[in-house]
This record gives structure tokens, C-alpha cells and sequence, in this order.
């Protein structure tokens, strides 16, 4: 006897049973010392930048080498208010709402949030 599923019934099986992977956000909110940002995976602060275009980052060479990059890998798709970034290079950057994220040479254990207001450019990520 062949048993024969359609592929919505199987599709609605693998979500029912938690089969499907979930893309996690590439942040989460955490308090700082400036109050609630994002942050990356280890809980260190993030950052928008004025200068950026949205959806385009105009932080590379120098720039970059102080406030590096939130980095997506190449398969990163957008989700909600999520988005991914082409840099100058080809490499992908996380953006939120539009603005892309940066974390700051500076700041050395998560919480800290020494990069907010440097030359009235550089801004923690709000949620």
C-alpha cells in the first residue's frame, strides 16, 4: 500500500513538529550604559552611523577598522525588520530598519556603550 501526501500537509507536519529551522535575529536588546540597544551575540553594543545612506554603508577602509562591521554571511536573507547590506567589498552587513550596524573598537565588555556620541556621528542602535 502507497501512502501519498500533498506538500502543504507535509509542510504544515514539519512546522507543527519544530522541524523547520527558525533564522534567528542577528541581535538581541539588552540594557547598556546608555539604557536599552542592540546588541550582538555577546552582548556587545551596537551602532548607526549619520553618515550612512539607507540601505548602504559609507563606513569602510579606516572607518571600518574602528567600527567594524555587524557581519552576515552570504546565504543571510532579510526577515521583519531585518535586512542585509552589500559593503563596498561585496560583503554582507546586518541592517536594522535600514540603518546598518557597527559595534565599536572601544568598547571592551558587553553593556558598555563608549561609542555613543562620538562626533555627534555614531549612535547606539535603538530597538
Amino acid at each position: 500500500m502507497k501512502l501519498f501526501f500533498s506538500q502543504a500537509f507535509l509542510a504544515g507536519l514539519l512546522v507543527a513538529t519544530g522541524a523547520v529551522a527558525q533564522t534567528a535575529a542577528p541581535a538581541k536588546v539588552a540594557e547598556t550604559s546608555k539604557g536599552k540597544a542592540l546588541v550582538d551575540a555577546k552582548g556587545m553594543t551596537l551602532y548607526t552611523f549619520d553618515r550612512d545612506a539607507a540601505g548602504k554603508s559609507n563606513c569602510n577602509g579606516q572607518c571600518a577598522q574602528n567600527w567594524p562591521p555587524l557581519m552576515a554571511a552570504s546565504g543571510a536573507a532579510a526577515s521583519g525588520d531585518w535586512s542585509v547590506v552589500t559593503r563596498e567589498d561585496g560583503a554582507k552587513q546586518w541592517a536594522y530598519k535600514g540603518k546598518p550596524l557597527y559595534l565599536w573598537t572601544k568598547d571592551s565588555k558587553p553593556g558598555e556603550a563608549t561609542g555613543d556620541g562620538v562626533n555627534n556621528i555614531w549612535h547606539i542602535a535603538q530597538p
